[in-house]
């Protein structure tokens, strides 16, 4: 009976003259009535109906400048991440600045969000947007075969030619047979490489990582440091064994290709370098925290940040999703009412962890539908990024 009143309400809010009027309905933030009666790009005066957020996300200070940044989002599985960092890439690309979003979630749903293929695991142009918007989505079967068939020209083109060298050069490639643990993280570093070191992305001011779910995600931010010191050991292996075979190698020829392997180890434990740096960088990246009011979700966020912090990663806002309206707890609605009595103990709980206390507090409505396709990413950016 509840779940049906519920969704009586909820189809109430498909006409677009309650967005502009408070209603005694259940107050989602209605987006329906505006997908489907404006085409892309023809504007349309909506006001929202929630109450206004408790801190505006600062969006005026993430739009300046032209300098690259990295925006990297991240949090528990399921409080959408992927739908803040689509709506965020499609507010930047919308406000004048070219913008890449990546997923690197092995389940990807960027794909699902803009409502377009992007599974290739290339760049893909989103249409309906003011400035250039790319998307892609890391596809690990591709990584896969790249990695069983070590191709130099391959790896290098991925930013890991000299691991392909390597993996060459010792006869291990039978070892990647299977899928290494870890496999999608290095992609991402190498595509991050990209995006810095190649001429073809410096025309791209805003870059915006999907990421996967917490565990995968800090692998990921500590995997620089642990490549350098993987490298800085494997080199100096190197020159021991250099030292004692040096009067074998001279019989077969191979001193110019010891010291070219050991010049191309050193410079991708430079790149690692330049990375693990980029990460934290305070002027070029952040990473934003996306949970959802509920107290499993805040305890993993709140472990999230201090393990962020550790790792010197720039933390400035916590986006919590999925919020229900004030009014909802004084309608008729109980299960609403109790819904959101539960998520106001969740954000309390948020307004005193010493770890997530000092961040800018974002709270994002829910919707009356699912956001998908870029009208409603538009209507989601303008709502949340402010």
């Amino acid at each position: 009976m509840a779940t049906a009143a519920l969704l009586r309400r909820v189809s109430k809010t498909q006409n677009l003259s309650l967005l502009c009027r408070p209603s005694r309905s259940l107050n989602f933030t209605s987006i329906s009535a505006l997908m489907d009666r404006n085409p892309i790009g023809v504007p349309c005066q909506v006001r929202s109906i929630v109450t206004a957020v408790e801190t505006v996300a600062g969006f005026d200070e993430m739009v300046v400048g032209t300098q690259q940044k990295f925006y990297m989002l991240g949090g528990k599985g399921g409080v959408g991440k992927t739908s803040c960092a689509a709506s965020l890439a499609v507010k930047f690309a919308n406000n004048g600045h070219p913008t890449i979003v990546v997923s690197t979630d092995p389940a990807h749903s960027l794909s699902d969000s803009f409502a377009q293929d992007l599974t290739g695991g290339m760049l893909v142009p989103v249409e309906g947007v003011d400035s250039p918007l790319f998307a892609l989505e890391i596809n690990p079967e591709k990584a896969r075969e790249e990695f069983h068939t070590v191709n130099p020209k391959t790896m290098d083109g991925m930013g890991l030619g000299m691991l392909a060298d390597q993996l060459g050069e010792l006869k291990l490639g039978e070892l990647l047979d299977t899928f290494p643990p870890g496999l999608d993280e290095v992609i991402a570093i190498s595509k991050v490489m990209q995006f810095v070191e190649s001429q073809e992305y410096n025309k791209f001011t805003r870059i915006v990582f999907d990421t996967a779910p917490t565990g995968h995600t800090l692998r990921l931010l500590s995997l620089p440091d642990f490549l350098d010191a993987f490298l800085g050991k494997m080199m100096k292996l190197k020159k021991k064994l250099a030292s004692a075979t040096s009067a074998l190698k001279s019989m077969f020829r191979k001193e110019e290709a010891q010291q070219d392997t050991e010049d191309k180890l050193e410079v991708l434990r430079e790149r690692m370098a330049k990375v693990r740096d980029l990460f934290r960088d305070s002027d070029r990246t952040e990473f934003v925290i996306v949970t959802i009011p509920t107290i499993m979700a805040v305890n993993e966020s709140s472990r999230l940040c201090a393990s962020l912090s550790k790792e010197s990663v720039p933390v400035w806002r916590l986006i919590v999703n999925q919020v229900l309206p004030p009014s909802a707890s004084h309608s008729d609605c109980k299960f609403c009412a109790m819904k959101r009595k539960d998520q106001m103990r969740a954000l309390d709980i948020i307004r005193n962890d010493p770890q997530l206390s000092s961040l800018r507090l974002v709270q994002a409505p829910s919707f009356d539908v699912e956001i998908r396709g870029v009208p409603a990413l538009n209507f989601m950016g303008n709502t949340v990024w402010r």
